[in-house]
């Protein structure tokens, strides 16, 4: 069993379903344990085999760790230990094979066929009506009250039990449709391939860089994804690239979503943040030729722009904002002095979106300025904060920046009405980041929990860490039906009624869904232990996303300003109401 000669020039990738030209080698768990000596040694992982006995000596844990696995399936003390980065860094050297039968096996075998992607398809299709007749058999044939809306799906993802929405689980919804369910395939998909693989190394390198990031936001649009961040309707009139039909918010929520899945504040909000909160007071208040010049290019991915409003004498306190801009004599500049600071994205950008005093005191006298990274005074110096290291927090200043009026977004002194106009967005996609954030604490608590024993058994079946689960599952669902609920009302409702409206319920909803976060990633590190306290690892997630959670509870306005607002508007919808 000499596989050194034997399996002498074959490469198998870490994707089994990626396509291989050579054969694929297949093994039986009894020849498998053959090799469990020192020089020959190979253990299971997930269906896939691995010979180890180079990589034994080098191994950090130490080489009896190892040694004992030997000939075995090792999958369950793995995962145990390590997270996907592992599996990426050494897999593809160390794979020699993988197991007769399993499922890893087969999807191999499919993809090394001469017709692998008919193979996959015919796969998929199969077990998708298996598994439709076993709920059919199960419940009867489901009923439709409404052929355009989801009932009884197939279920999608890993299947922790809550670690989706439950649409996502077979159970039924009234906001969803097919042209959903295809959007969720394709963001997954590209999600999977683009981000995940890669959130570790930007979050120690925080950031992809300007030519990394430029990179990222070129392949989204590229593939049709990239122009859902700003919101329905879809841009058609500033890109070449078709989305999908009927695209409304609920197809946006299921892209951030989505993209949040990667268990990354600074990931998310670096790819998303800037141009989500920092384009649309353009595309809805600036001058055609503002547009033209400028939103093409951030959709597209040859520029990049951002939002800067917050400065360090004025954070929630927007009508507080010191940046001024004069008129110069001549009647043609905006002459701008002034800071902000902790704006996401700033270091990368090439347009800055930003809320100035054009006028009086207070909030009548701010407008909005579209200037460019080029213009000279500008200046901007990176920022490290506790968490979202990725997403190029920035200081950056304005000392005497000639900005010519063209420039000028909507009307002078008209700036906080579209502040205002613009904070519902930021803040709904705030809820949607923070509720996929506890969801993926929740999940990895969960896995964990799962393969854990302590004191004779798994550390599920301990009624108190059951306990911790139930309360996250209970306050993500809530906060998931109240999100759902608000997303319905802005797909049925004009900008102008969704101001009037919604504004006081998403703000207190930004809370409940910051606190969710907040809770779930404190309970996940209670249950991961010393393992959600060290960066890296099988508690990585759990560890980075704890860091983050003051990123999403602050920023868009605090939890306290947010829960006043929220009350506010209830007292004067009261006083309308009484006067009807």
């Amino acid at each position: 069993h000499n596989h050194r000669t034997a399996h002498s020039g074959i490469r198998i990738r870490r994707d089994p379903l990626a396509k291989m030209s050579e054969e694929v080698k297949m093994y039986s768990m009894e020849e498998i344990a053959e090799h469990n000596k020192e020089g020959d040694m190979w253990v299971v992982i997930n269906g896939e085999v691995f010979d180890i006995s180079d990589f034994i000596e080098a191994h950090p844990g130490g080489q009896k760790v190892l040694a004992v696995e030997a000939g075995k399936d090792a999958t369950k003390r793995y995962e145990l230990f390590h997270g996907a980065d592992v599996m990426r860094k050494y897999g593809p050297r160390l794979r020699i094979g993988f197991v007769k039968g399993s499922k890893a096996g087969k999807a191999a075998a499919r993809a090394a066929s001469p017709n692998a992607k008919q193979a996959e398809e015919k796969y998929h299709a199969k077990r998708d009506r298996a598994i439709a007749m076993t709920l059919n058999s199960m419940f009867g044939p489901a009923r439709k009250p409404d052929t355009n809306v989801l009932v009884r799906t197939n279920p999608y993802g890993q299947l922790v039990p809550y670690g989706d929405p439950s649409w996502y689980q077979t159970l039924n919804s009234p906001y969803y449709k097919k042209t959903h369910v295809e959007w969720r395939q394709k963001c997954r998909q590209w999600m999977d391939t683009h981000i995940t693989p890669f959130v570790k190394k930007w979050n120690e390198d925080y950031g992809p860089g300007e030519d990394g990031y430029k990179h990222i936001i070129k392949q989204m649009y590229k593939d049709g994804l990239m122009p859902a961040c700003v919101g329905p309707p879809w841009p058609s009139m500033y890109v070449d690239k078709k989305g999908p039909e009927e695209f409304d918010s609920f197809h946006e929520l299921i892209f951030v979503d989505e993209m949040s899945r990667c268990g990354s504040g600074g990931v998310t909000w670096g790819i998303l943040g800037g141009i989500t909160i920092g384009l649309p007071p353009i595309i809805h208040f600036g001058s055609e030729e503002l547009k033209k010049r400028v939103v093409p290019g951030c959709l597209n991915g040859d520029k990049v722009i951002c939002l800067c409003i917050t400065e360090p004498h004025a954070g929630s306190d927007v009508a507080g904002l010191q940046t001024t801009a004069e008129k110069s004599e001549c009647g043609k500049y905006y002459i701008v002095n002034g800071s902000k600071k902790w704006i996401t994205n700033g270091i990368w950008s090439d347009y800055y979106t930003v809320a100035v005093r054009t006028g009086g005191k207070g909030p009548k006298g701010i407008s909005l300025l579209l200037i460019e990274k080029d213009m000279e005074g500008v200046s901007t110096r990176h920022m490290k904060c506790m968490g979202v290291w990725a997403s190029g927090t920035t200081y950056i200043n304005f000392d005497n920046v000639k900005v010519p009026v063209s420039n000028l977004i909507g009307k002078e002194n008209k700036g906080w009405k579209y502040v205002m106009y613009n904070f519902n967005h930021e803040r709904w996609t705030i809820i949607c980041q923070s509720l996929r954030f506890a969801r993926v604490c929740y999940e990895e608590a969960f896995k964990y929990a799962s393969r854990r024993e302590t004191f004779g058994r798994s550390l599920i079946k301990h009624q108190a860490i059951r306990m911790k689960l139930a309360e996250m599952i209970r306050k993500i669902e809530s906060t998931q039906s109240w999100l759902e609920s608000l997303t319905y009302q802005l797909t049925t409702m004009n900008k102008k009624e969704q101001n009037m409206k919604l504004g006081g319920a998403i703000a207190l909803l930004k809370t409940h869904a910051t606190k969710t976060f907040e809770f779930c990633a404190r309970e996940a590190a209670q249950i991961f232990g010393g393992a959600a306290y060290t960066r890296g690892g099988v508690g990585e997630k759990v560890e980075r996303l704890y860091r983050d959670v003051r990123a999403y509870a602050i920023p868009g306005g605090s939890e306290e300003i947010m829960m006043d607002f929220g009350s506010r508007e209830a007292v004067k919808k009261f006083e309308r109401f009484s006067r009807m």
